[in-house]
């Protein structure tokens, strides 16, 4: 078997979520004795899936997903903008969390009606304690019940999906640069002339529902994206 075609094989594997869950691919010996060549092929192989940014060796920490292969098999509120050669400790802070009426374009992008209660979210995340996005989100409380402290500390989309019993469907995202403002700079340590990058984004349920309008703004030397088009025609 050549090198060309077990990249495609792992290509596939990596797509399909096979090694997001530890976010690396089995050592280089183990693909060795799987595919019966020797390491320099399954080099060979890697090589290829680094070259079209899937993966990055950590030098003597193996290989791992890079950020543009795990968006392809990431859940949507996974949804990260690191820059890492090796994953690390993830966690959140809430910064505040409120229930009250949802304002004009908060009820537009939700498709709500007018006096509609919705949450109002504003979390940190960090990695290895290092601040690396600010997160504001809006659900609507009618579509999504229950949200408490605990849920966020914990999942918000577990608790949609494991004690709602619904599921999440497509995710519309828009991504843009910007200057910092005030929370940017307390919040993620940004200089005032620092970039930022936002993603902002309406999730919607399998049935069509939209049940999540939110930016999340990324520091600069924190966020790297990557996206495929398969374009139909000219």
């Amino acid at each position: 078997m050549g090198y060309r075609e077990i990249s495609e094989i792992l290509k596939e594997e990596i797509n399909d979520g096979r090694y997001a869950a530890s976010g690396r691919l089995p050592q280089q010996k183990e693909l060795s004795e799987r595919f019966k060549v020797s390491r320099v092929t399954i080099q060979k192989a890697l090589n290829l899936l680094k070259e079209q940014g899937l993966i990055l060796a950590g030098q003597g920490k193996g290989t791992f997903l890079s950020f543009q292969a795990e968006q392809r098999n990431m859940p949507v509120e996974e949804y990260r903008g690191m820059k890492t050669e090796s994953h690390g400790s993830v966690d959140s802070r809430i910064v505040s969390f409120e229930v009250r009426f949802g304002q004009d374009e908060e009820l537009e992008r939700l498709s709500l009606p007018e006096e509609a209660v919705v949450y109002d979210i504003i979390r940190l995340r960090l990695l290895n304690d290092e601040p690396y996005a600010l997160e504001y989100t809006i659900m609507p409380v009618q579509v999504i019940p229950g949200i408490t402290k605990e849920v966020l500390n914990h999942s918000v989309y577990e608790h949609i999906r494991h004690t709602l019993k619904l599921s999440i469907g497509k995710a519309e995202r828009h991504i843009h640069a910007d200057k910092p403002d005030a929370f940017d700079q307390k919040y993620l340590n940004c200089r005032k002339d620092d970039p930022v990058l936002e993603v902002e984004q309406v999730v919607y349920l399998a049935d069509g529902r939209p049940f999540e309008y939110s930016q999340t703004r990324f520091r600069y030397d924190k966020a790297g994206f990557a996206y495929e088009s398969n374009p139909q025609g000219g």
